[in-house]
């Protein structure tokens, strides 16, 4: 199968349907960015630390990598960075270029594998930001690769990412009668973990593809790509979302880190 295709296909779908993370931010929003009233939020609920970001925003050169959906772009352009989104799936670039018409802001979008930025040049970003993302890639390590790549020496990348042990239960027990049953060995993905049939579930309903990864991959990768850890906290999904989802009830779900390019 190539996941890249699908993938790019079924977030083309979710814009369409109305998922959370394609709904862009509000005209107001961007009104209070432009006041210096802002947050970046790339996990369910915990705003990215201030001193995460460049001391000067305005001005900095910053790459929402995989970060479609007009969400996180127009306010840090808003704050007057230079934005460049880049996503697989153009329906979710679409959102961000329809909030910089609305709101007069420049973003640059372009439309590719966050594995493999080729049109995007060496050391030409101050920060990557890439909100939960990664799991829709089959190897996670050359986008850490690629993140470093396009960094400048004293620069960041942001990015939040799945705790890998919720895949090893059962999805659809969980989401059909709320129970934790232990059902995959990890690295987990829906590709080969999951029967046709099960797999259907979710192909259904134009949901793409996801992988857990290991913590080797998801932050030792982050090492050995060259970055210095830097920062790290875990997030959940708010009270609401811990409803839908039981496992949020007895762990964190999302991490967060800020790793750092010294040369």
């Amino acid at each position: 199968m190539d996941v890249l295709k699908y993938n790019r296909e079924a977030w083309d779908a979710q814009v369409e349907q109305g998922n959370m993370w394609t709904m862009p931010v509000t005209p107001d929003e961007v009104a209070a960015a432009r006041q210096g009233d802002w947050e970046i939020i790339v996990t369910p609920d915990k705003p990215v630390p201030r001193d995460w970001f460049p001391e000067k925003i305005d001005g900095s050169d910053i790459l929402g990598m995989a970060s479609g959906g007009g969400q996180q772009g127009p306010i840090l352009a808003a704050l007057g960075a230079n934005v460049t989104i880049f996503d697989n799936s153009p329906n979710q670039l679409g959102q961000d270029q329809m909030v910089a018409e609305r709101e007069g802001l420049t973003i640059h979008t372009v439309q590719g594998d966050m594995a493999d930025m080729h049109q995007l040049e060496d050391a030409s970003f101050d920060l990557v930001i890439n909100p939960v993302s990664t799991l829709f890639v089959p190897d996670v390590r050359p986008v850490w690769k690629e993140a470093f790549r396009v960094l400048r020496p004293g620069g960041a990348l942001v990015t939040g990412f799945c705790n890998p042990a919720i895949y090893i239960f059962d999805i659809a027990a969980s989401d059909d009668r709320g129970e934790l049953l232990v059902k995959h060995k990890l690295p987990y993905s829906d590709l080969h973990s999951l029967t046709n049939e099960e797999r259907k579930r979710f192909s259904d309903r134009n949901e793409p593809l996801e992988y857990s990864h290991t913590l080797d991959d998801l932050i030792g990768g982050q090492l050995d790509a060259g970055f210095l850890l830097a920062g790290f906290y875990e997030d959940n999904w708010h009270e609401d979302g811990k409803k839908e989802v039981p496992l949020a009830n007895y762990m964190n779900l999302f991490v967060m880190t800020r790793a750092i390019k010294l040369k």
